[in-house]
């Protein structure tokens, strides 16, 4: 049996994406999904996306991490599939699909890829020696401000805090964040599932995006009537730029949009 796919990446954070329109492909097959993300004896990839009908939404995203288990939301590879979702003709500018957190709105203007994220109310703040913070982004994540990022031991450091007893049981993506000026910031993440450092993480930027908040609270927004204080933070990742937009009112954090370029990598099939 030949499997067709496509190859997308969204700063280096890429993904085997297969049109799994008539339901074909075997989702239960953790083997078969970590083998085609191995990258010596398969595609290669951070991860698996199907693009499956949905019968709310344009279309729905199943994510699979490279380990072959069905993963939570991936901001990154939710770019990448709306990327791939506009190539297949779905849809023109604007689209919703459905994913393991829910609904998802996104869109495309001049290859950017703006994907809307899930709301935040809750950020744990740590007693580590330098800012540290906690969030669910749709993944989990623990945000570390350290200095020296370039040569920093992300996998050893990463890994450690990973499975510390604090999240050891469920696990937790981990992100070392250095602040390169005002609304800049540095990151490099450690990624569950992977088990490796990853060269972008889109639910970990936003998480660091968000942490920054606190992290420089004299850091200057814009007042949104209604809406709290709206600010946009830039994200220089070992595999390219993102931006993160949000509105912060008090604790709670909305109209949260990852932005940056998905784009395909290239096309094939594989015999399996």
């Amino acid at each position: 049996m030949n499997l067709f796919f496509h190859k997308y990446q969204g700063t280096g954070n890429d993904f085997v994406m297969i049109d799994d329109r008539d339901k074909k492909f075997d989702a239960s097959n953790a083997a078969l999904i970590e083998r085609l993300c191995h990258r010596r004896f398969g595609i290669g990839a951070d991860g698996l996306i199907l693009l499956q009908n949905d019968p709310t939404a344009d279309f729905k995203m199943v994510y699979f991490n490279a380990d072959g288990k069905e993963g939570s939301m991936c901001g990154n590879g939710g770019r990448c599939i709306v990327a791939f979702a506009h190539h297949l003709g779905i849809f023109t500018e604007n689209t919703a699909f459905n994913a393991v957190g829910g609904l998802h709105e996104a869109s495309i203007k001049e290859g950017i890829i703006s994907l809307k994220m899930k709301d935040v109310s809750a950020v744990e703040v740590g007693k580590d020696a330098n800012p540290s913070y906690w969030l669910d982004t749709g993944s989990p994540h623990y945000v570390g401000y350290v200095g020296g990022l370039a040569n920093f031991d992300v996998f050893g450091q990463g890994r450690a805090i990973r499975y510390s007893d604090r999240f050891k049981a469920k696990g937790t993506n981990v992100n070392f964040v250095e602040r390169i000026s005002d609304k800049y910031l540095s990151v490099r993440t450690y990624e569950r599932g992977v088990e490796d450092e990853t060269l972008s993480c889109g639910t970990g930027v936003t998480a660091c995006a968000i942490a920054e908040s606190y992290a420089n609270p004299t850091m200057n927004g814009i007042s949104n009537l209604g809406m709290g204080v709206g600010f946009e933070i830039k994200i220089k990742v070992l595999g390219g730029d993102l931006a993160v937009a949000y509105h912060k009112n008090g604790d709670s954090f909305t109209n949260i949009y990852l932005k940056g370029k998905a784009e395909k990598v290239f096309e094939g099939s594989m015999l399996l």
